[in-house]
Parts: structure tokens; C-alpha cells; sequence
């Protein structure tokens, strides 16, 4: 896992750096610019045919601005910087690579920074400023704590008005490190170096898409630094799901019986296909066994689907689903021999469901999967989660979220992490928060976020499929928290397969369902 930092953290850590550790900060400013021009010229491997518009603020990132403004002359490309401040308000570290730019050009005879104090300066050099083919952003860093506005509000809205690539240096100026929300309005990057580590703001949506193509370059701060900030967000990487899947059994004598059995309760009327992309998805993610237990009245329709798969009718109510009287028929017929339960897709919502997901979250003493209707039958009185016995995890998107804690979708998503992560701390349960950029809070307070699965994902049925994949890895004895990881990392990883083969628009659950397998083996035999 790699840490992902808030902006009070990584200040902490880059003071640690310098006072204690006794790396120079021109020394952290100079490996920034450096790895960050070497990023740049990556990405456009052209630029010494085009014209490049330096934008820098008055703090440390338009110090990296200037340092990466003077490898540029250097190199013989056509630049202009510009410093929207008044140079005297330029102090400390930024202001010494100031002072080296400035040096530069003049031994080069090329022009000096740009100073843009006002509005009124702006409007009379807008036109230069935006005539170029390329812009580097080092307007804000990531201590914004409050909204922009003035100056550098108009001279973001400019830049992004023109569609011009933009690389950031950081961080997309105006976004918020922790949130991953424009704060007032921020800069639409192309790309973005960061330095260090990460911030969450880089990977929470809409920071995930306004960062672009993120990278995180190194400029000599040891890792054990951070660590004394307990840092309890993390990005989830591909060496990280490929040792939880070294985990399963590789014994060459294992049965079916080795990757256990795994009950799935599921499905109603009208809703037979959550039922079996649920089922299907648990046996393409290696559960040995699996028994869906459906309304009697579509266990006809759903055998066909489920081939591979036991099923077993339960009674039901004149709605189609299940009855609540089918409580003490799956606890005394169906648990015994289980490693774990899903639980939700499709049910519908009646009193009777209700009182059918309360009393199995109470009595049933074995690692529970809860997803979608059950969900929102839980949300009558979430207090009941508290009570289990057995670890827990909960797959909402938003809108369930929303019914489950009482506030409204958009502030959920502008607050992503902390929402989830409190949630799952006051319930005792591992909290899979859907959406881009998927978050896993666990109960001790750390989050993990998902840098897999892309925009064309967003169809019925993904949800079903994800609840069966991390269901059957719990079935197959990988503890829950980490089966919760690896099977939302490889759900988004198929995604990301499917639209890199097919294009990310129109393809379906099922889709996801038919690579699993080659994924997982993706992972876990590819350094």
C-alpha cells in the first residue's frame, strides 16, 4: 500500500524533512522541479518545438515553478514565466530559485518573470499569456485552505476556457488535497506531478479527473518520516491485491471443499438477473462451492442461469419476495457448512425483507456480504450491525449511503473518505463506499482507495457482480478486510480490461463476469 497524505500531513512531513532529517529545502525544491521536468518531457516529447506558459503563485510551488522554468531555458525552449504576485512578496526557498531564474536569463539575455500583481494587469497581458501551446501550472499548491477567487480565480477559468494541455505541479491549483473538490474553481490538468507521496485529493473524484495523469516522483523523503504522521488512507496497488491472492490454497491435492461454500440469498420477481450475475460472478472468482436461495417461484427461471451453481427455493410473499418466515428454514438448512453469506441483490424492499435481513444480520454467526435492498433494509435502524459476531462488510453506492447514515448524496461524495471511515469505526464493519474511486474503511479507522475501474462501468448489475466477487473470496478463507480490497481492485481492473478491448460505452455486468478469472491470474502472475 502507499500512503495517500492529507495537506497538513505532508506539510508536517516536508518540516520533519528539513528540521529533523536536515535535507535542505532547496535541496527538496530543486529534486522537484527536476523529476518533474523529467515527467514533462515524457509526456510531451515534442516540447522543444513549442512555447511554453509558466504560471507560478508566490509560495513553494512557484519556487518548483522556477526551478522548472530554468531547466527549460536551459534547454534551449521558448518559455515565459509568470508570477501572479508582486516579486517582493516572494520569500524563502521560492524566492532563491527566483533569483536563479532571473540569473539565467539574463546570462541567456532572454526575459525576466512576468509579474502579475492585479486584475487590471492580467486583462493587459492575457493575450501573451495564453499564447502558447502548453501551460505548467504552480499557481497553488496543496495548503489552499480556503476558496480562490480575484486574480487567480479569472486566471485559472482562462486557462481551462482554452482546452490547452496543462501540465500541474503538485497538485491542480484550486484543488483540495484532502477532498479532491475545486475550491471555488481549479485547473484541469493533463497531467500532474506530485511529490513524495500522494494526496487524496489526487485520487477522490472530481480530483481524480482533474489531476490527469498522476505520478508521484521522489525527492529523497524517507518513508519512515511519514510514518510518524500514522497515515490511515492508502492507495491500493497491484503488489498489494497479488499477495492477499497468494493467500488461497496452491495445495495440488484441494477439492472443491478447499474454497469453501458459499450461501448467497438473493434475488425476487422482475429481479431473477441481480440473482445470477450475484452467483455467477462468487464462481468466477474461485468460491468451490456456491448455493443461491431465491423465492420459490423463480428458482425455475433462475436454474438455467446459474449452471454451475445449487439453488434452493424459499417461501415467498404475494410481491415475489422472500417471506420472512424463510428465517429459521436458512438458518437451520442452509448455514451449517458455510464459510460466508451475501446478502441483498434483488431482495426488494417489504416488511417482510426487513424483518428477513434483521433477524439474518442478528442470528447468523458467519461473515456477512451485504449489498443493495438489504442494505436499504438494514438503514431502518443500523444499530443493528453493531450486534454481529462475524466481521461484516457493506457495499453501498451513494444513494444507498445516503439512506443509510441520513445525508444527502452530494455531500457523501464531497466527502468520500471521512464519511465512510467514520461510518465503518461507529459500526464495527467493513465499508465498501461504490463510485469512482472506490473507498474501503475499516473498522480501526484506516481507508483504502481504488485507483481501478472507469466511467463506463456505470450500468445495472456491476454491483451484484462486485458483492459475489468479494463474497467468494471471503468464502475461500482471505480475511474480510483484505478479500474487500482485492475484489474491488479486481472488479475495476476487468472494467479497465474491457474498455481498453472494447471502448468504455455499452458493455455490460456480464462482461466483467467472463474476464475474472484472466484477471486474477493477470494479477497475480505479473510483476
Amino acid at each position: 500500500m502507499s500512503y495517500l497524505l492529507t495537506a497538513k500531513q505532508m506539510q508536517s512531513v516536508d518540516k520533519m524533512a528539513i528540521e529533523s532529517f536536515g535535507i535542505l529545502g532547496l535541496v527538496l525544491m530543486e529534486s522537484a522541479g527536476k523529476g518533474a521536468i523529467e515527467m514533462l518531457l515524457k509526456i510531451f516529447p515534442d516540447i522543444k518545438s513549442k512555447k511554453v506558459s509558466i504560471l507560478a503563485g508566490r509560495g513553494n510551488n512557484g519556487g518548483d515553478a522556477f526551478v522548472m522554468a530554468r531547466y527549460l531555458m536551459d534547454m534551449g525552449i521558448v518559455i515565459q514565466t509568470f508570477l501572479f504576485s508582486s516579486i517582493d512578496k516572494v520569500t524563502g526557498d521560492a524566492k532563491a530559485n527566483l533569483i536563479l531564474f532571473e540569473k539565467l536569463a539574463a546570462a541567456y539575455s532572454k526575459e525576466s518573470v512576468i509579474e502579475v500583481p492585479d486584475l487590471e494587469t492580467f486583462q493587459n497581458l492575457k493575450q501573451k499569456l495564453t499564447n502558447c501551446d502548453i501551460f505548467i501550472d504552480g499557481i497553488l499548491g496543496t495548503g489552499l485552505n480556503s476558496d480562490v477567487r480575484g486574480l487567480l480565480q479569472e486566471v485559472i477559468d482562462s486557462v481551462n476556457s482554452l482546452s490547452k494541455p496543462v501540465f500541474s505541479i503538485d497538485i491542480a491549483s484550486g484543488l483540495s488535497a484532502d477532498t479532491g473538490q475545486p475550491m471555488g474553481t481549479a485547473i484541469r490538468a493533463k497531467a500532474t506531478a506530485t511529490f513524495a507521496f500522494a494526496k487524496i485529493g489526487h485520487l477522490i473524484q472530481p480530483g481524480r479527473e482533474l489531476t490527469g495523469l498522476l505520478k508521484v516522483v521522489d525527492i529523497g523523503i524517507p518513508k519512515f518520516i511519514a510514518d510518524k504522521e500514522n497515515p490511515s488512507v492508502n492507495l491500493i496497488e497491484k503488489s498489494d491485491v497479488q499477495n492477499i491472492f497468494n493467500l488461497r490454497s496452491k495445495d495440488s491435492n484441494a477439492n472443491k471443499g478447499t474454497f469453501g461454500h458459499l450461501l448467497l440469498v438473493a434475488g425476487s420477481t422482475g429481479k431473477t438477473g441481480a440473482a445470477a450475475l450475484l452467483a455467477n460472478a462468487a464462481m468466477a472468482s474461485g468460491t468451490g462451492l456456491v448455493t443461491l436461495a431465491v423465492p420459490e417461484s423463480i428458482n425455475s427461471i433462475i436454474e438455467p442461469q446459474v449452471t454451475e451453481i445449487m439453488t434452493f427455493p424459499l417461501p415467498e410473499n404475494q410481491k415475489g419476495h422472500i417471506s420472512h418466515t424463510a428465517l429459521n428454514l436458512i438458518i437451520k438448512n442452509l448455514v451449517d457448512s458455510k464459510r460466508a453469506v451475501g446478502l441483498g441483490p434483488g431482495l426488494g424492499v417489504d416488511e417482510g425483507i426487513i424483518r428477513l435481513v434483521h433477524g439474518m444480520v442478528e442470528e447468523i454467526c458467519l461473515p456477512m456480504v451485504i449489498d443493495a435492498d438489504a442494505i436499504n433494509a438494514i438503514a431502518i435502524n443500523p444499530y443493528i450491525l453493531k450486534g454481529r459476531k462475524a466481521p461484516t462488510i457493506l457495499t453501498p453506492h451513494p444513494g444507498e449511503m445516503s439512506r443509510l447514515i441520513g445525508k444527502s448524496t452530494s455531500e457523501i461524495q464531497q466527502n468520500r473518505v471521512d464519511i465512510a471511515t467514520r461510518f465503518a469505526v461507529e459500526f464495527n464493519v467493513i465499508l465498501v463506499l461504490k463510485g469512482a474511486s472506490t473507498t474501503i474503511a475499516l473498522p480501526d479507522g484506516s481507508s483504502y482507495i481504488c485507483p481501478t475501474g472507469n466511467a463506463g462501468m456505470a450500468s445495472g448489475g456491476m454491483g451484484d457482480v462486485l458483492t459475489g466477487m468479494i463474497a467468494a473470496l471471503v468464502a475461500q478463507g482471505i480475511e474480510p478486510s483484505q478479500a474487500a480490497i482485492a475484489g474491488v481492485y479486481t472488479h475495476g481492473l476487468c472494467g479497465d480490461i474491457v474498455a481498453q478491448r472494447r471502448g468504455a460505452f455499452g458493455f455490460v455486468a456480464s462482461d466483467i463476469i467472463k474476464i475474472v478469472p484472466e484477471t486474477i491470474d493477470l494479477i497475480c502472475t505479473q510483476s
